[in-house]
């Protein structure tokens, strides 16, 4: 599931709301802008490389990210509609220079190597992303899980008696909470950016899955994602209390279905930087 806004509906969305000169000027510019992200205090050094995984079903062309010396939890990170791409390295380089050894995929890799698309206008690369994202299911999902996780764990950067965590951003929601149903003493936390499609009529929703989990999570949920579907919060509550399982979940006032990554045209820096904070808090606690 991704944004299926049109143009007039952000525009109505937008009208009324103060933007920052850089949120201004990443709407303005439209897909593909990259803003430069700010590094940890405390950075540390890291080694990355392009690589390439074996999975039942192929090849998946992949970037790992990890500190220079040591092993530290893993975590995997799955990609929204536009795929492996230039600000989904840089989040991870972030992310390790925080002390992870980090692991973001392109989901697409039966069909497509990436780059998938120029640009992140969902609206104008409809035609390309549609077909690619109907070739994934929850059953490839859980095959790459366990096939990304297993390559983790063999990596002598990752420490393997510390669970991993993983992290998605709009499809890529709903593919973490697979993961962590799927590999449950594995993953022990996971974080969802305005996620789609986490909580639906089908039997295969993927709310179903909580009580397979041992997860903790975060739910950072764009506000008008919520206008959308206001229940989806609530269900997704009473679902983690059920289960006994630690969920923060929230709606993110002014910011739009698509804000975290910084090369998306409604980039929220304010609402990206609180989010990716919660994040580092969740896996300094779940993943101790």
């Amino acid at each position: 599931m991704c944004d299926d806004r049109t143009d007039a509906e952000n525009a109505r969305y937008l009208r009324g709301k103060r933007l920052t000169r850089r949120e201004f000027g990443a709407v303005s510019a439209g897909a593909g802008l990259t803003i430069l992200l700010p590094r940890p205090a405390d950075a540390q050094s890291v080694t990355e490389s392009e690589i390439e995984i074996a999975t039942p079903d192929g090849v998946c062309d992949s970037y790992f990210v990890h500190p220079a010396s040591g092993a530290h939890p893993g975590v995997l990170i799955w990609p929204d509609a536009f795929g492996l791409r230039p600000a989904m390295r840089q989040m991870a380089t972030r992310l390790a220079e925080s002390g992870y050894s980090v692991l973001a995929v392109n989901q697409y890799y039966r069909t497509k190597k990436a780059p998938i698309a120029e640009g992140t206008d969902f609206a104008a690369l409809r035609e390309t992303l549609r077909p690619l994202m109907g070739s994934l299911s929850p059953e490839t999902n859980v095959t790459d899980a366990k096939a990304f996780v297993s390559f983790l764990d063999s990596q002598s950067s990752v420490d393997s008696d510390r669970k991993m965590g993983t992290m998605g951003y709009c499809m890529g929601g709903p593919m973490t909470m697979r993961t962590a149903a799927a590999l449950p003493d594995r993953i022990g936390a996971g974080a969802s950016f305005h996620g789609g499609g986490l909580v639906t009529d089908r039997p295969d929703s993927p709310h179903l899955l909580v009580e397979k989990m041992t997860a903790h999570y975060l739910f950072a949920i764009a506000e008008n994602d919520d206008q959308r579907q206001p229940e989806a919060k609530d269900v997704l509550r009473e679902t983690f209390e059920k289960a006994g399982l630690p969920a923060e979940i929230e709606v993110y006032e002014g910011a739009m279905h698509g804000w975290c990554p910084p090369d998306t045209p409604v980039y929220h820096e304010a609402q990206a930087e609180r989010a990716w904070s919660r994040l580092l808090a969740l896996f300094e606690r779940a993943l101790a």
